[in-house]
């Protein structure tokens, strides 16, 4: 069985140009203060659902390597992490080509990326489980949320539309 934890980066700035400042680039906007709070109540949420990771997938931008490290640092034993540019606002089937590339002797893989890609995808994949929960997931996938969508494969690359239950919907506003 394969667990994938498919998050979509926590609340950033807008990277709004100021008289004081120029405007930062979409790839290098921080998170905000919330953000942050919100990164480390999913990571705490991580221990409660017994989420431990083998590896990360992470996009290049700012924000995504932010939340990923706020959430890992939450983790016991925070598993390796790669940064890819190619995961920065790709296109959910390029996120979905990505996980069918992951290695096989890696049972739980957490993506963290960017919507709409996040959303399409986790909406694609996780046709089972909970209907309350498939549908909120349908509905909204809010900064910081993360689907955890299981697999009955032992392949990465079986991996596919349709395939999946969605075991979790973590929202961060409603983590106390």
């Amino acid at each position: 069985m394969k667990t994938l934890c498919l998050l979509r980066h926590a609340k950033a700035d807008r990277a709004k140009a100021g008289q004081d400042a120029p405007a930062l680039s979409d790839h290098d906007r921080p998170l905000v203060p919330r953000g942050v709070a919100a990164a480390g109540l999913v990571g705490r949420s991580f221990k409660q659902h017994a989420l431990h990771p083998h590896l990360v997938l992470c996009s290049t931008a700012r924000r995504a390597t932010e939340t990923a490290r706020l959430i890992l640092a939450e983790l016991d034993a925070p598993p390796p992490v790669e940064s890819e540019r190619g995961l920065y606002l790709c296109g959910a089937q390029a996120l979905l080509k990505r996980l069918n590339e992951a290695p096989d002797s890696v049972d739980t893989l957490m993506l963290v990326a960017h919507n709409p890609d996040v959303h399409i995808l986790s909406v694609a994949l996780a046709a089972h489980g909970d209907k309350t929960l498939r549908g909120a997931l349908q509905d909204k996938f809010p900064t910081g949320a993360c689907a955890v969508v299981t697999f009955d494969t032992a392949c990465w690359r079986a991996v596919a539309s349709g395939e999946g239950r969605l075991t979790a919907f973590i929202l961060p506003r409603t983590l106390v």
